[in-house]
């Protein structure tokens, strides 16, 4: 087999309630494009980018999940194949920010100890429907212990900051601390070596606000 073209690589999930924009977070980082039309993801989908970071090529394998309730028994089993997760609300829903709480609690059963997590609130363009202010944000993170970020996947704001920022986290943790676990195949190696979530599942296209 030939070599691999890059180095490490990241699983990333994205998490949240259906319409908060996590496949046009998704669509913008990955291609670079954005739709208005609302298509809702169909179980589990996923897309590739490889990035640079500290000198080294990581290939983000970044899933996108389905936030309605009866694609619930699938997407949990994605969890524990995830290095990082993004967990999204959208600042014009105020219910999409409280059930945050709900979707951590489900990272905290299901996905494996000591995964990186970031708080995103999306759609931060939006001001005339803001619902959740930057400081709930903030202090929602701060309780969880997490990072927090406000994005804006519409007018390409933050998106690239939030992924570089999760996958640098991932990459200290689980690369620069322990430069053995390439080697021993500890779900970081380019031969793409740990836990492998389904990437033959095929799912429909989704695109969202």
């Amino acid at each position: 087999m030939p070599p691999p073209h890059y180095d490490f690589l990241i699983k990333l999930l994205l998490i949240g309630d259906s319409g908060v924009g996590k496949s046009c977070l998704l669509l913008r980082f990955c291609d670079d494009a954005w739709t208005p039309s609302f298509i809702t993801t169909i179980g589990i989908d996923f897309k590739i980018r490889t990035i640079e970071l500290d000198g080294k090529r990581i290939k983000l394998q970044i899933w996108d999940t389905a936030g309605q309730e009866r694609f619930k028994t699938i997407t949990t089993a994605y969890y524990r194949g995830a290095m990082g997760i993004l967990l999204v609300y959208d600042v014009t829903d105020e219910r999409s920010f409280n059930n945050i709480r709900t979707w951590h609690a489900n990272i905290e059963q299901h996905a494996s100890e000591g995964v990186n997590k970031i708080l995103i609130g999306n759609k931060s363009d939006w001001v005339e429907k803001r619902a959740v202010t930057e400081d709930m944000g903030r202090e929602l993170a701060n309780e969880l212990g997490i990072r927090f970020m406000e994005t804006s996947a519409k007018v390409n704001e933050g998106v690239e900051e939030a992924f570089f920022t999760l996958a640098r986290d991932i990459k200290t943790r689980l690369i620069d601390s322990q430069p053995e676990a390439a080697a021993t195949g500890a779900g970081v190696g380019g031969g793409e070596k740990g836990v492998n979530v389904g990437q033959e599942q095929n799912s429909q296209a989704s695109n969202c606000c």
